[in-house]
């Protein structure tokens, strides 16, 4: 039975938010708690940070550790290593459990089953263990996949880069915060009389319990999309049950997403390693107390508060003017001058200059992965959460290899091995220009002229016939119609549908 998208049907829940065709949110009011959007939103960054808390609570007491457990330098850099390479696959892996399941299953799922191992780390007595604890918590930052996935199903397209950037920024957050958190919680628990080789270990029931409770609120209050969660959607056949071969095979065969994976890899990627280095860089290098230099180390990840959000909500600008092609070239802007200055941070030698320099390079590098993921959600409409995956799997990559290569042992200096990363940075983002949308353009080339290069076109191209026929592709033909403002200042002049339904249903 055909139905006219302007009229409300009396069916449809009504929303706290104006939402489009497919009941995604067009406003983001960052401070409201309204279900389900912004629910969803603070139940994503909340849960994503609790996992950023756990993943990176080693680092800041790295120094009473390595005592502790007699850890080498190559054993402290091999933990570092195991703690992001974990979630390489993983995050392909919740990336397709999002497409299939939901983001607030697939997630809560993957926080409860990674809890123990922090748990565990209190029980740890030998290098390999420390590596061991490491890379199964390691697992838990794949949460970031779920986060973007889920903001970029409750938001429509001229806020989904802001969602995106706020849930990933704040999430990110915990990077920082736990550089506080642990060595406040560990002089706590020593000054209650115990000695420091127990006061470390007893510490890490805090983040593991935090934790463990973000999957539960998740489980309890989340919902999947705004019409409900999918289990529920795919029984009332609201939401046609995708097939896992497709959904895959049309991520992993659009070249963009193995573009934005690249260099997601050189600005998350390089957020992960500095998460690692920095308190011991800043330990280490300038001879500083270790409370000391987890403060240092924490402005790092604590610039996440807005440097992060900022890349959402300026790739949601630049596209209201400039359309995609503004998405792309802010993104190549900003990522090239944060490699700039992560080349500069390995090269300044006093402590002041370094502290400078490190918080203009977080602010540039964290923008940029904010702005990556206001691409993201118009890769693939069908493949979303494999294209998601992809990109964050790609930063832990990132992460890895530049560990492996630049911080791994003695071969280089810490600042070296900086200054290095700095350059992999600028040489991993030229490939953003080889970005192409056929109906919007890329950073050199405008749209295509053919007639077949619009919106509708792009996304159901990754529907066969036989889908179409059933009408599979609906979802894809409305998220093309409000994607039209990608076009930039050339969507006053094109014909748009009629988008009366984007109101309070």
């Amino acid at each position: 039975m055909s139905m006219e998208i302007s009229e409300p049907e009396p069916q449809h829940p009504k929303f706290a938010l104006p939402v489009d065709s497919e009941h995604k949110a067009t406003e983001f009011p960052l401070f409201s708690v309204a279900a389900p959007h912004m629910r969803a939103f603070h139940l994503s960054w909340i849960s994503f940070f609790a996992c950023f808390v756990s993943s990176f609570a080693a680092p800041p007491l790295i120094p009473v550790i390595r005592d502790n457990l007699n850890l080498t330098a190559t054993d402290i850099g091999n933990a570092g290593i195991a703690s992001v390479s974990g979630a390489v696959f993983a995050r392909i892996a919740m990336g397709s459990a999002c497409d299939l399941f939901g983001p607030r299953l697939a997630s809560a799922s993957l926080i409860l089953l990674t809890a123990p191992a922090v748990y565990f780390t209190s029980y740890i007595s030998s290098p390999i263990s420390f590596l061991l604890v490491r890379f199964f918590t390691g697992f838990s930052l794949s949460t970031f996949v779920s986060t973007q996935f889920w903001m970029s199903s409750m938001f429509s397209a001229p806020v989904v880069g802001a969602a995106n950037g706020f849930a990933g920024g704040w999430g990110n957050l915990g990077g920082g915060a736990t550089q506080l958190i642990m060595p406040l919680v560990f002089s706590l628990i020593r000054d209650m009389g115990a000695v420091k080789f127990t006061a470390w270990r007893i510490a890490f029931f805090i983040p593991a319990l935090f934790q463990t409770l973000s999957a539960f609120a998740v489980l309890l209050f989340g919902q999947d999309t705004p019409d409900g969660n999918f289990k529920r959607l795919n029984k009332s056949g609201d939401r046609p049950k995708d097939k896992f071969s497709q959904v895959f095979y049309h991520g992993v065969t659009n070249y963009r997403a193995w573009i934005l994976a690249l260099t997601y890899g050189y600005c998350f990627g390089v957020e992960l390693t500095v998460d690692n280095i920095i308190a011991e860089y800043f330990y280490d290098r300038f001879n500083l107390k270790l409370h000391t230099a987890g403060i240092i180390a924490a402005s790092f990840g604590l610039a996440n508060l807005i440097s992060r959000p900022a890349g959402g909500f300026i790739s949601d600008a630049m596209a209201k003017r400039f359309g995609m092609r503004g998405r792309l070239w802010t993104l190549w802007v900003v990522q090239t001058l944060g490699g700039v200055l992560c080349i500069i941070l390995g090269r300044v030698g006093s402590l002041n200059a370094s502290i400078i320099v490190m918080i203009a390079f977080s602010l540039f590098v964290q923008a940029a992965c904010g702005l990556t993921f206001g691409v993201v959600p118009f890769i693939s409409r069908r493949s979303l959460g494999v294209v998601s995956g992809m990109t964050g799997g790609g930063g832990n990559v990132g992460a890895v290899l530049t560990q492996l290569i630049f911080f791994k042992g003695s071969r280089y200096s810490k600042e070296t091995g900086i200054t290095l990363m700095g350059i992999m940075m600028l040489c991993c983002t030229l490939p953003i220009c080889l970005i192409y949308f056929p109906q919007w353009g890329g950073m050199f080339c405008g749209p295509s002229s053919k007639e077949n290069a619009t919106e509708e076109d792009y996304y159901s191209s990754e529907w066969n016939s036989k889908e179409k026929e059933k009408g599979f592709h609906h979802g894809s033909l409305k998220f093309a119609d409000n994607s039209r403002g990608e076009r930039g200042r050339r969507v006053g002049s094109a014909a748009t549908p009629d988008r009366t339904s984007s109101m309070h249903v």
